[in-house]
Parts: structure tokens; sequence; C-alpha cells
């Protein structure tokens, strides 16, 4: 019935959904089977792409040639620049997405992928010889043979889901859990844990009073994610924000002896930085209220997502407490919150690639990796997709280093240091943040996707584009000259020091609190060039110049530090290396570097319990 595929993909998550799409398109025979093929990329708590650090994500899968960052453009409801008022290595795009089109744009574009099948069916067992995994066992009795296979199983393996003293199986609510899995990898030799996430109740749009909410509108001129050319934003739907209280609070405490969470039901572990609203009223007792996020599922639904009421009490408690909020009082709840729980196995137990070091061509991505969040699972995607490609086709692999990318800080994160709750990224895990811009992930990504066959010419194309007319812009801006006569006028409106003399336009540029766009809008010469050059990208060339411009020693700073560590990212260090006979190691040291077996003296360094004199050790003993 079935053919012999290169590469099986199981689970149709984002982390899924990327790397079928990543295979496929760099030309594997790709099989995605899924438990079900109407919630591809399903968004199953908040509706929305993005964010503080998670849109630098989004936008680097677009610039390797990924399909989030398009999906999101072509559903999104509103859009939002956040932390304009920091500087640009904080800029974070964030898009609240209609939920249930987001899903069909998804599989719209998956069905339309070379090179692609789907199956729908439950994966319970991996066919393995000789330590090789050579193809799957689903629940409806299918043998399917393939090269790799590419696990991304999201919260579904062993999956319990948990409101107050309910219990019962799923990967989500409303969806059965997947079963026998776990237990099969743990008998080929994987470690297996369990971790806890939970999502919010949802709420008729209809029955609240947004009046005593404060509204939360997008942004004026909208971006897009994706660097292709998808769509304008020409209407956006607003987000309003409400805050609890401690009436709010003590309803809720009212359900803590029935908690899961609180009772020790729940084994796993929650994530730090999104508790449960009973976690935050319970650790930051000192708190009177906690800000609330009212967001549209969509276009044309009153469903609302309660962002920042995450819970597991039971259910009554919940309503009581929700209609004690301001503009809930009348409330109409659509289905309750609930947390679930779920097996994951610690990402130690993989290579860069996410390829197992177990089991040859087997790769773990997403959430089974110990991570939260839709874009750290995508980025996973689309690294184990591509990779489990070139191995395949005996070609190198592609590895991102922590100063290529933020999917390379996840990566080295996740490989390196392994988790203790749900891994979450922010800007502050990247040592380089100034590099890693959110404006910038063409330039620096899509070269290296190109040369592997992934993105493909027309992108590298418009990233040789965009970088020779800022380039060019750049230069006008260095030679062309202001007289004071022109721009005094401007500056004192903005209580900037007037000029005594001619300066190079650049110099106005460097002042913090010009704003190059405003600055175009005063000088003639800016407009007469930008008319005759910038007739393409026009809003991504000005924000990179400016960018360049004001904030070039601290580019080149980094590209120095860059460069020095690389040099320890350059050494490397044999799996089969035996650091137990090197007794001038500490002896934790001799034990974290055997059991992760670091690829080279930099990641050696940022393991947990290796200290800088472990590593001169290591630099002394290979000679450097």
């Amino acid at each position: 019935m079935f053919e012999t595929y290169d590469i099986i993909v199981v689970g149709a998550g984002h982390s899924g959904c990327e790397a079928a799409a990543a295979a496929a398109n760099m030309g594997s025979k790709t099989l995605l089977i899924t438990m079900n093929m109407t919630n591809m990329a399903q968004m199953s708590c908040n509706p929305a792409m993005g964010g503080i650090a998670k849109g630098q994500i989004v936008r680097e899968i677009d610039a390797l040639g990924g399909y989030s960052a398009i999906v999101t453009d072509h559903t999104r409801i509103q859009f939002r620049m956040l932390n304009k008022s920091k500087g640009p290595a904080m800029w974070s795009p964030r898009a609240q997405s209609d939920r249930m089109l987001f899903s069909i744009k998804w599989r719209e574009m998956l069905e339309n992928t070379p090179n692609l099948d789907f199956w729908q069916d439950t994966v319970v067992d991996l066919m393995v010889k000789d330590n090789r995994v050579t193809g799957v066992k689903t629940a409806m009795g299918q043998e399917i043979s393939a090269k790799a296979v590419i696990l991304t199983n999201g919260t579904f393996l062993n999956g319990i889901i948990h409101i107050g003293k309910k219990q019962f199986g799923g990967g989500r609510i409303g969806e059965k859990s997947s079963v026998g899995l776990t237990e099969h990898l743990v008998k080929l030799g994987f470690e297996s844990r369990r971790m806890k996430t939970g999502t919010p109740v949802r709420v008729d749009g209809r029955s609240l009073d947004f009046s005593k909410m404060d509204e939360q509108k997008g942004d004026e001129n909208p971006q897009r994610f994706s660097f292709t050319d998808t769509p304008n934003l020409t209407r956006q739907r607003s987000c309003y924000i409400t805050y609890t209280n401690t009436t709010v609070h003590d309803t809720l405490r009212t359900g803590f002896l029935d908690s899961p969470m609180f009772t020790g039901r729940i084994e796993g572990i929650g994530p730090r930085y999104c508790p449960s609203i009973e976690d935050k009223i319970d650790r930051f007792s000192d708190k009177n209220s906690h800000q609330l996020f009212v967001e549209p599922e969509g276009w044309n639904t009153n469903e609302y997502y309660v962002n920042g009421f995450s819970s597991s009490l039971p259910d009554y408690v919940q309503f009581a407490a929700l209609r004690k909020i301001p503009g809930f009082e009348n409330a109409k709840i659509f289905r309750p919150g609930y947390a679930i729980e779920y097996d994951y196995f610690p990402p130690m137990q993989l290579n860069f690639t996410l390829e197992t070091k177990l089991i040859e061509n087997l790769y773990f991505a997403g959430q089974i990796n110990g991570t939260t969040g839709y874009e750290e699972a995508g980025a996973q995607g689309i690294i184990a997709g591509m990779n489990a490609h070139l191995k395949l086709n005996e070609k190198p692999e592609f590895v991102l280093k922590r100063s290529d990318a933020y999917i390379g800080v996840l990566i080295d994160d996740l490989i390196t240091k392994g988790v203790d709750e749900p891994y979450r990224m922010f800007t502050s895990r990247a040592e380089y943040r100034i590099l890693l811009r959110q404006d910038n992930a063409d330039v620096r990504l899509t070269p290296m996707s190109n040369a592997v066959g992934l993105a493909n010419d027309d992108r590298l194309k418009r990233v040789i584009q965009k970088q020779e007319i800022i380039s060019n812009l750049r230069h006008f801006l260095k030679t062309a000259s202001i007289a004071p006569d022109e721009i005094n006028g401007y500056l004192e409106t903005i209580g900037s020091t007037p000029l005594t003399q001619k300066v190079k336009l650049e110099n106005l540029i460097l002042r913090p609190e010009i704003a190059f766009e405003e600055l175009t809008k005063q000088v003639p010469a800016i407009q007469n060039y930008l008319e005759n050059n910038v007739t393409e990208y026009k809003d991504e060339v000005l924000e990179s110049a400016e960018i360049l411009i004001k904030y070039d020693n601290y580019i080149q700073k980094e590209q120095e530090l860059a460069g020095k560590i690389s040099r320890l990212e350059d050494i490397r260090l044999n799996d089969d290396f035996d650091y137990q006979k090197l007794k001038s190691l500490s002896f934790e040291a001799r034990e974290k570097l055997t059991k992760i077996k670091p690829r080279t003296i930099g990641q050696a360094s940022r393991i947990s319990g290796v200290n800088p004199s472990d590593i001169s050790v290591l630099i002394v003993y290979l000679g450097r």
C-alpha cells in the first residue's frame, strides 16, 4: 500500500508542518502522519505568532524558506511591533491570527508542496534495525518504511488533561492522546520525563463589556512578517486589557483544595514564564492584580481568548472568578481552561542536527524536546527537516551558531544545558542581540539556506538586491551634505541642537532624537534620492539603513566578540573523547562532558558545571 519514503514526519503541529515542508521542498519524498488532518498547525493556546524574541524566530524561519511567516501574514487580524521604545535589538513583531484560517492556510500550502504525502493515523511504534530507524508502525496496523523519521508529537504523548478533580486522556481538549510510543522509545534506551502546560478559558465576546477595558489597537502602519510579497493588512481587530483584583483572587483560592497542581495530581513541571492564574496568586501573593489580555480568535467569530487566565481549577471556580473581572460581569464561557500533562524527552539526548544520539536517522523536534511555543517548535522542525534531507543525501549538516540566529541559541541551549522546565525563548538568552535583529534575518540566513537547497533563488536575489540598495543609500548619506538654513527650522521644533555649518546627512541621522523616516520628509535631497533609487523594499531599506548607521559601533563590537568566541567553536572534540582519563578536570566536569559529548570547546564551555579551569585543561591537552 505504501512506498518507501525518504522521510516520515510524525505529527502536524507547527514543528511537524515546518519539518515536512522543508524536507519535501529540498527534494525528499516525505510522508506527514497526523491524528487529525483538519487540525494542521492548530493554535492550541493563544491565537498569535511572534512576540519578544519569538518574532525574531518567525522571521528566521521565513528567511530559511519556511512557511510560518507566510501563513501568519495571510491570516493575521492585528500586527504590532513590540518594544519600539527600546533599541532595535529588542524590536519584536507580533501578529494576532484568525485561528481557523491559520490552520486552513497551512494545510493549503502543504497540499501544494511537491514530494509531500499525507496519512491520518497514530504512530505507536518505530521500526529499528541495527540502531537505525527504518520506519513506523501505526494504530491501524500499517508498517511504513522510511530512511529517516522525525518525531514532533507535541503534548500528545500520554497526554492527560486536568480540570479540577476531573482528568482524562487527551493531547488537547477534544482530541485523544497518543499512547504506546513513549514506552517503545524508553525500551530503546531513551530517557522520558513529564511536563505540564495550560491554556485559559474561552469566552463569548457578545457577553463582555469592552467599555470597562483598555483598547489595544494594532500598529497604524502594520508591517509584514514574511520577507516575501505577502498581502498588506488593511483592517485590524482590537485586543483589550483588563485586570484581576483581590475579589477575583479570593474566589480562585476557594478552589485550591481541588487544584491538581496544589494537590500533587500533576507531577510534570510547568512553565515559569507563563504560569497559571492560581500559580500567580500563590507565588505573588503580595500583588493585588494581574494584567489580562482579551484577544479575538478571528474575523468572523465571537470567541475571545483570555491571555493570562490559564487555569486547571474546577470549571465552576473559573466561572465564578471570571465574572468578578471588570468587563466580565455577564461573561458566558465557551470552554474552561485546563492543564495538560505529557511526556517529553530531555534534549541532551540529541545532536545539534536534532538527530538522536541513540538511534541513527531518528530526529526529535518541538515540544517533545521540552520547549513551549509555536515559534520554538517551528524552528526545531525546519532544522530537523533540513538535516534529515541533507544526511540522506550525504551532504554536510546544517547547524546554526549562537551568533547566526536565535534558532542557533535555542538549539544550543537545549542540547548543551537541557531543560528542567518548558523552554521559552527570550532576547536575554542571546549574547549577540544587536546582530540577531528581526530586520536582518534574511541577510543572515537566506544565503546559508540557499546554499544547502531550501531557500529558493528568488529569495536570494531579493536579499542581494536589498543589500545593494541599502549600501548605495548609506554611501549617499555619507557623502551628501546639508546646510544649516535647510534644516535648522525642523531641528528647533524637535528640540535638537541647530547646525552652525554644513554636515553630512549621516551625522544628522546619528542623533538619537532624529528618526530617519521623519527626516526624509524634511530634506528634498533625500526625497529625490529615494524616488529615483529606492523603488523596492522601501520600508525595509529605511529601517535597516537607520539601524546600521545609528548602531554601527555596537554592531562592530559584537561582530568582533562573536569572532573571538567562534575560535573556541572551531576546536573540535571527538565523540569518543575519554574525559575520565583527564584527572585534572573536576569530577563534575568529567561526568557532564562524558554524558553530553560536546562537539567543540565552545559548547563545552557552556555546560553547567564545567568551569573555565576545566576548559583550560582541555585546551592545554589538545595542544592549543
